[in-house]
């Protein structure tokens, strides 16, 4: 089963909470605070691995979530980080954000390593918090919670030569006779609905990886037959073969089918029309072949001049030109690059890891429900809010003060908030009371 795409959920672990504790030990008077921080929680990693091939194993799994930071302790120690959860991707993986539809990596080497969602930090201890006016501070944090996100996962085929062409030309049956792969084959079009791979060997230690894209047809750069669903693979492979039908057994014409995939191919993606290519005129084997493939040459000649593509007439039946065929496939990935770069895949600024640098937003907004609570929206104070353990005196005064200084206080006062009125920020909920901590100066 070759699946090319798959929807999944990460999640990081969320930072384990820091602790409130106390020394206790004899002969040691007046014992400070010794609440230890909470412990990293851990990253959901992609790594590729080269012996994989398909997404198969994320139709059954479509959750990962990294394990959670250990709480604080004490003594003054920190509780542990928690190991990263690693997923094995298959190399030609391209990751991308299902909400912003932004890529947050293109993964093409073994070995090759993103983070898509960050753990996150651990709570601080109640040690962390102590000052000359407060000694023995009763707050402690929550641990951050970790990122989440759904990622689309989408595999470009990691072949060094493509078949590509009409549907019904005869790709199949090509790498059915070159390879031991058994690909569908059908006397209808679109027989071929994913990509088929088969190893070639065209003599003792010179082989490459040939694959059967499925067919592609006029508009397939717009989306028309599921073009976008098979041009991605195109991407990925270093030399083209295009298998034209020669025998004209459909009654188009070879050539307009020649123009109009590679019109296709490059309205995808403008760096596939200099992919190096050749053409194969299949169905040699039919009557009034030898004819067309005369017309054909004569009218890529007229197109092209010397820039026209090499053609090696063939037949997948009886297996005529199929191994000179190889050859010449063969020594064109000598002279080809070893590798596609990112530059000649389609979207390139966009096909580099995603940093996820997360910038401190200290705006916020005060708004009036209809039931009369005052509800205040901001990135920062909800994330604060969170965290803060609020079970405490000393962790309500810090809230009033942190409060305070980023404006909230005023903020309320200004859209009408008077004491008693019921205020809320994010899930926690409490009533507004204007004391002398309030006050302006």
């Amino acid at each position: 089963m070759f699946v090319d795409k798959a929807k999944i959920y990460v999640k990081g672990g969320d930072g384990g909470d820091g602790i409130i504790a106390f020394r206790r030990e004899l002969h040691v008077p007046d014992g400070g605070p010794s609440g230890g921080d909470g412990g990293k929680g851990g990253d959901v990693i992609f790594r590729v691995d080269e012996g994989l091939r398909t997404l198969v194993d994320f139709r059954y799994q479509k959750h990962f979530k990294a394990a959670r930071g250990e709480k604080g302790k004490p003594k003054g120690m920190n509780g542990a980080n928690a190991e990263p959860l690693v997923v094995r991707v298959p190399p030609g993986t391209v990751v991308i954000d299902d909400d912003t539809g932004e890529i947050i990596a293109d993964l093409t080497r073994h070995g090759q390593e993103v983070v898509v969602a960050r753990g996150g930090r651990g709570g601080r201890g109640n040690i962390r918090f102590a000052t000359p006016k407060n000694p023995a501070p009763y707050i402690a944090e929550k641990g951050e919670e970790g990122e989440e996100r759904w990622v689309v996962l989408e595999l470009k085929v990691m072949a060094d030569v493509g078949l590509v062409g009409y549907p019904s030309v005869g790709k199949s049956t090509l790498l059915s006779v070159v390879s031991a792969a058994k690909p569908k084959i059908g006397a209808y079009h679109f027989t071929t609905l994913t990509p088929n791979l088969g190893v070639v060997s065209v003599e003792e230690g010179r082989s490459f990886v040939l694959a059967d894209l499925p067919g592609l047809i006029e508009g397939a750069a717009e989306g028309v037959g599921l073009g976008h669903e098979f041009l991605r693979h195109v991407e990925r492979t270093r030399v083209i073969i295009h298998v034209v039908d020669i025998s004209a057994s459909e009654g188009r014409d070879p050539f307009e089918d020649w123009k109009t995939i590679n019109a296709e191919l490059a309205k995808y993606n403008e760096k596939l029309a200099q992919r190096p290519q050749i053409v194969a005129a299949n169905k040699m084997d039919v009557p009034g072949a030898e004819e067309n493939l005369a017309v054909f040459r004569e009218k890529i000649r007229a197109e092209l001049g010397d820039d026209a593509p090499e053609i090696v007439p063939i037949s997948s039946l009886t297996k005529r030109g199929v191994r000179e065929l190889m050859f010449k496939a063969a020594e064109m990935l000598e002279r080809a690059p070893e590798t596609v770069s990112a530059g000649e895949l389609k979207e390139t600024s966009d096909r580099v890891v995603f940093k996820f640098e997360e910038k401190e937003d200290d705006s916020f907004a005060v708004r009036r429900e209809n039931d009369g609570v005052y509800v205040v929206e901001g990135a920062r104070i909800e994330r604060y809010v969170k965290r803060m353990n609020l079970n405490s005196y000393d962790a309500v005064m810090r809230f009033a003060r942190v409060m305070r200084n980023m404006g909230v206080d005023k903020a309320l006062r200004d859209a009408g908030c008077r004491d008693g009125d019921t205020v809320r920020i994010g899930d926690f909920a409490f009533e507004f009371f204007e004391g002398a901590d309030y006050a302006e100066d």
